[in-house]
């Protein structure tokens, strides 16, 4: 690693299949059990599998009906978002007990920079097995960890050892550990950008360190710079305690498609008040509003409006929701309608962090 490298101290935790963790909790009748916390069989989408339900292949994101189909002892339950929320917050509070330095990723998982700790630990790994003992014994759940010298190493490393452990990545361990990776393994590595890799001989990190960085940017254009950089241990990016908005969305999966533009107006004003709701909530307006559409057939399409003023309130919203309704004929009948607003009247804060070097 090179002397002029930020060389920091950052933890990723994630909890362990989070929301269906949480419903075991809650009820011990669904403990040991295949948990799916989802829509349901019919049209629904699973959110979360519990690790039980994952033997058979359940995975998020997947359709309830295949889902059943790969597991028929299945259960579904219904979200209860307010409950994850709520539980998250006790997670976070234990995070800041460590480090003001918190950046979430999701209700589920998190960086953290102990680089320098409110608790004078030099070692982060400890403080990884502390945060997750914490976290098992204040709240009931078990979290995983990864720990390294940048964001994009410890992520990798917190699903290495899952449920319930963590790995940490030494300063002078990260060139070889990323070397003998699975390129399928590399946060920010999808599957389609897997196959294409595959198709170009790129199968571990040594194979995608070997490639110059004409070569990555040709393949696979800004990105390119990213891969050559990452598999080099290269990845600067700090821990941002404050993140901002780039967009408030609302959005609806219907039980029935609606073939009628009457019906749909009917969702898109309900789903216009929601969105009210989220942007008075937090005093976000934006320019640009956006429909989103998908059909019976799961092709996804999006109508953008962009106003020279800043909007907030539902009647504008809805108004030019509904010019964008109409702007083309529907494909096909609709399952789900979605408002979102971006270009939004959020600044950009930065914070400063001056970072130091210890032994990990």
């Amino acid at each position: 690693m090179e002397e002029s490298r930020p060389n920091r101290k950052i933890i990723h935790v994630d909890m362990d299949a989070f929301y269906a963790s949480v419903e075991q909790m809650d009820n011990p009748n669904l403990r040991g059990k295949p948990l799916a916390v989802g829509g349901g069989e019919t049209r629904g989408v699973v959110s979360a599998a519990s690790y039980e339900a994952r033997k058979f292949g359940v995975r998020s994101a997947m359709s309830g009906y295949l889902a059943k189909k790969n597991c028929p002892e299945l259960i579904f339950v219904r979200p209860r978002f307010e409950r994850y929320k709520e539980i998250s917050n006790k997670i976070r509070k234990i995070f800041y007990d460590y480090t003001d330095l918190v950046e979430p990723l999701s209700l589920d998982e998190a960086y953290l920079d102990v680089t320098q700790n409110k608790k004078g630990n030099p070692s982060a790994t400890l403080i990884a097995q502390e945060i997750r003992k914490r976290i098992f014994d204040e709240v009931g759940l078990t979290a995983s960890a990864g720990i390294s010298v940048n964001k994009f190493v410890a992520k990798i490393a917190s699903d290495y050892n899952k449920p319930n452990g963590q790995k940490t990545v030494n300063p002078d361990e990260v060139i070889p550990f990323l070397e003998v990776l699975p390129i399928r393994k590399f946060y920010g590595v999808g599957k389609v950008t897997t196959e294409k890799m595959y198709q170009l001989g790129i199968f571990t990190g040594l194979d995608l360190k070997s490639k110059p960085i004409d070569f990555l940017e040709k393949h696979f254009g800004k990105s390119g710079k990213f891969y050559y950089n990452v598999v080099r241990g290269i990845h600067n990016s700090e821990v941002k305690s404050e993140h901002v908005a780039k967009s408030v969305a609302a959005e609806h999966t219907f039980n029935e498609n609606l073939s009628s533009e009457i019906f749909m107006l009917e969702k898109l004003e309900i789903i216009a008040s929601q969105l009210e709701k989220r942007l008075k909530k937090y005093q976000i307006a934006g320019k640009t509003v956006t429909l989103k559409i998908k059909y019976s057939d799961f092709t996804l399409q999006t109508r953008s409006k962009t106003l020279p003023y800043f909007i907030s309130d539902k009647a504008l919203l809805f108004e030019t929701t509904k010019e964008l309704l109409f702007q083309e004929r529907m494909k096909n009948s609709v399952r789900l309608l979605g408002i979102s607003l971006n270009n939004l009247n959020t600044e950009v804060k930065k914070t400063v962090v001056v970072q130091l070097k210890f032994d990990f």
